[in-house]
């Protein structure tokens, strides 16, 4: 049976959410379902991904947010759809409200964050009060899942699942995945998140200050992600500068030829303070590259110390400069031992096929 489905989420920008709910679309998509999605702020970074698949996308633009409620909830009433697949909060509020006061469709939402704002916010909590009234809550870590079990311990088990993301890395890239061992002495590390206080550029720019001076030489980070306005970045750059470390850094914007990238860097590199499941780490396993990161999420689970990981603290300087030293004392075979390990727990982790289904079976 081919089910229509509509993915809904704030805007098509370059985050973690919007990449898995758009490659859950294509997939879903690819299994012969009728697949729509659904925004409210207008952001084309997704936008030929989505066209070049024939998914169609349906922003309702409305900064009244009462309208707004009544707009998108207008549409997913009158377009008959099998499920609506949400993530983010806003957007999986909407999903809830607008099967009231009752629906003939499937209200499934996304639980993706693991900000400790959840625990303190009265708007954060009642968001998860509200999973009451979804018919699955899907979690992409058990540490989330672990969140709203503390602000909704009444919840049913039966009604929560943790499906991890899925990666899906085109076929172009995974042919140069064995020619990309660097034949260089500079150590290439490469971080692809948003400029925001959370991905802790100052705790990276005082690590490397740290680093011994042969170590600093040595050393280049190629940072990709859009700025934000919480000034971390412009703060970012004048410590680079007062510190003399501009050759250290290479600040590019998003792309969306991150994988290849990757492939060319000698680890990855993620040092929040938190995160609900961070994308760029599966990323960079699935694509066979060392990991330097905190302790977030589930990633303790899934990378071992001096196996296949580098933990560090993040708001411990000295204990991510040690991570960096740790790593770039490998020489170029150890890292790619470590990554084949890493490549290895991917493939079996984070399978788009058995993911894809996964959420199929839901659905159904």
């Amino acid at each position: 049976m081919s089910l229509r489905i509509l993915c809904f989420i704030d805007r098509l920008e370059a985050g973690g959410a919007q990449r898995q709910l758009v490659e859950l679309a294509k997939e879903f998509k690819n299994k012969g379902h009728q697949v729509k999605f659904l925004t409210y702020h207008k952001s084309d970074f997704y936008f030929e991904d989505l066209k070049k698949n024939q998914i169609t996308e349906y922003c309702i633009v409305e900064s009244n947010y009462l309208k707004r409620i009544i707009k998108i909830r207008r549409f997913i009433r009158k377009n008959e759809f099998h499920v609506v697949l949400s993530f983010l909060e806003a957007s999986n509020f909407m999903n809830i409200v607008s099967g009231f006061p009752f629906k003939s469709w499937k209200v499934i939402v996304g639980e993706r964050s693991a900000k400790p704002q959840i625990l303190r916010s009265f708007k954060l909590k009642f968001y998860r009060w509200m999973f009451f009234f979804a018919d699955t809550i899907v979690a992409n870590s058990k540490s989330n899942l672990e969140l709203v079990y503390k602000v909704n311990p009444l919840l049913p088990k039966s009604k929560c699942e943790v499906i991890y993301n899925l990666v899906n890395i085109p076929d172009s890239v995974l042919l140069k995945e064995k020619s990309t061992i660097n034949k260089t002495d500079q150590f290439n590390i490469i971080i692809g998140a948003r400029h925001v206080k959370l991905k802790n550029l100052n705790g990276l720019i005082e690590a490397i200050n740290l680093l011994p001076k042969p170590l600093q030489l040595k050393l280049m980070v190629s940072w990709y992600g859009d700025k934000s306005e919480d000034g971390s970045y412009e703060r970012g750059v004048a410590k680079i500068k007062k510190y003399g470390l501009c050759k250290n850094f290479n600040f590019l914007p998003s792309t969306n030829d991150l994988y290849s990238r990757i492939l060319e860097a000698d680890a990855v590199c993620l040092l929040s303070f938190y995160e609900g499941f961070p994308n760029f780490v599966c990323e960079g396993m699935r694509l066979g590259k060392p990991i330097i990161c905190t302790s977030v999420s589930d990633l303790p689970d899934l990378l071992t110390e001096d196996i296949n990981g580098f933990f560090c603290l993040p708001n411990d300087v000295l204990s991510i400069s040690n991570a960096l030293k740790k790593v770039m004392s490998k020489n170029k075979f150890e890292l790619a031992k470590i990554g084949e390990v890493n490549l290895l727990e991917a493939k079996r982790m984070f399978n788009k096929e058995i993911i894809t289904q996964q959420y199929l079976d839901l659905f159904k």
